[in-house]
């Protein structure tokens, strides 16, 4: 059953993830009273099978939860749809890697992180592998039960590697990992996404996600194979829960904008209110446009993978590179925005008290990220609208 209370469960605790984001952006980590407080909404359930005591929330739903979040603070929202997102990955495993993540301790509100980085090697051992080497960007990797670590496989015994390496995806309790304190970021900065340090960990055979033929829609699963809602393709998604952190910055500069200009003036103006300026009218009006248009943009998106799963068509590669491209241009939307009512905000806004300054930070951060960056993913879809070779897989 779905449950349609999340997004106002989650409306109920912005004021404490306000009143946070700060200690968040100083500590370069979500406090854990914050993480506990979103886990008893139920966020982290959402893409976990029912038969665990999962949801299965629509991806819409999915948006607008994460959009919420990212209202007061981005690396909040960052790292609750990286732990949420990564279940629906974890629910890709074979059946009895699922048990292990979602009958723990935790139970459906299992935190999984992970990390797309193959910066660990994954050798042949005993039916399964030892795993070693470092992952960066992990995520929230502090609040993380588990990590999906990327592994790239090297031969057993010294042989001779033959042609690229296969590329898995290994779980690992977060326990046997070393975490290193290396996050001290400008934007989304409190998301905790230190790298992580694998040691000669030995990892059992279903507990391995090949990555390859993951992007191409073939999983291990039983259980879940022949269910709708794990019919869409996890990049695809990814570019979803994106989209949510970017609308959540977008409207947040547009509220703390509204609620300066009525009280500042301009300075060495005759405006004594920031709101009777026509300029800021200019101003004020484009940035909405420009949310509006990236609101649209993602319903679209939405839209288009929630019917597919739905009706179980295929992709075809025009469609993919088409939705990555929009995730990357819906996402510069919402930067330009904020940039505009950024520099429209006055100097005072520069205080790190001024919520607009570290949302300006965290969309710029955003932007950068490299399944997200803009020119990127126009470049992809250029690729393909022409008719050659994406030169990427992961679409």
């Amino acid at each position: 059953m779905v449950d349609a209370g999340i997004v106002a469960r989650i409306r109920e605790l912005r004021p404490l993830i306000r009143q946070n984001a700060l200690r968040t952006e100083h500590g370069r980590r979500v406090p854990d009273e914050v993480v506990a407080a979103l886990s008893g909404t139920g966020v982290h359930r959402m893409n976990v099978p029912a038969r665990y005591g999962g949801q299965r929330t629509p991806l819409r739903t999915q948006v607008d939860a994460f959009a919420e979040i990212a209202l007061e603070c981005a690396s909040t929202a960052w790292v609750t749809l990286s732990h949420a997102g990564v279940s629906y990955i974890a629910a890709l495993f074979p059946d009895e890697a699922q048990d292990d993540f979602f009958t723990g301790p935790a139970g459906p509100d299992v935190r999984i992180g992970g990390t797309l980085v193959p910066g660990a090697t994954a050798m042949p051992y005993d039916g399964g592998y030892r795993v070693d080497g470092a992952s960066g960007f992990a995520t929230g990797c502090h609040h993380a039960d588990w990590h999906l670590l990327t592994a790239a496989v090297v031969p057993a015994g010294g042989r001779p590697q033959e042609g690229p390496p296969e590329v898995l995806w290994v779980a690992v309790p977060m326990s046997e990992l070393e975490i290193l304190d290396d996050w001290d970021a400008t934007g989304l900065a409190g998301t905790g996404s230190n790298t992580v340090v694998a040691r000669n960990i030995p990892v059992p055979a279903h507990r391995v996600l090949p990555v390859g033929p993951m992007l191409a829609g073939r999983t291990p699963s039983k259980t879940n194979a022949d269910d709708p809602f794990y019919r869409m393709p996890v990049l695809l998604l990814f570019c979803a829960w994106t989209a949510a952190a970017a609308l959540g910055l977008g409207r947040a500069a547009l509220t703390e904008f509204d609620e300066r200009i009525h009280r500042r003036g301009i300075t060495y103006t005759f405006h004594e209110r920031q709101n009777e300026a026509t300029v800021t009218h200019l101003q004020f009006a484009e940035a909405q446009m420009r949310i509006s248009a990236a609101e649209l943009v993602a319903g679209r998106l939405i839209a288009e993978i929630e019917t597919k799963a739905h009706d179980g068509d295929p992709y075809t590669p025009l469609e993919r590179s088409r939705i990555r491209a929009e995730c990357g241009y819906l996402t510069r939307l919402c930067k330009e925005a904020v940039d505009l009512l950024a520099s429209a905000a006055g100097a005072s806004s520069l205080q790190r008290s001024v919520p607009l300054q570290r949302i300006a930070r965290d969309i710029n951060a955003l932007t950068l990220h490299s399944f997200v960056n803009p020119a990127t993913n126009l470049e992809i879809y250029g690729r393909v609208l022409s008719g050659v070779d994406p030169g990427t897989p992961f679409l």
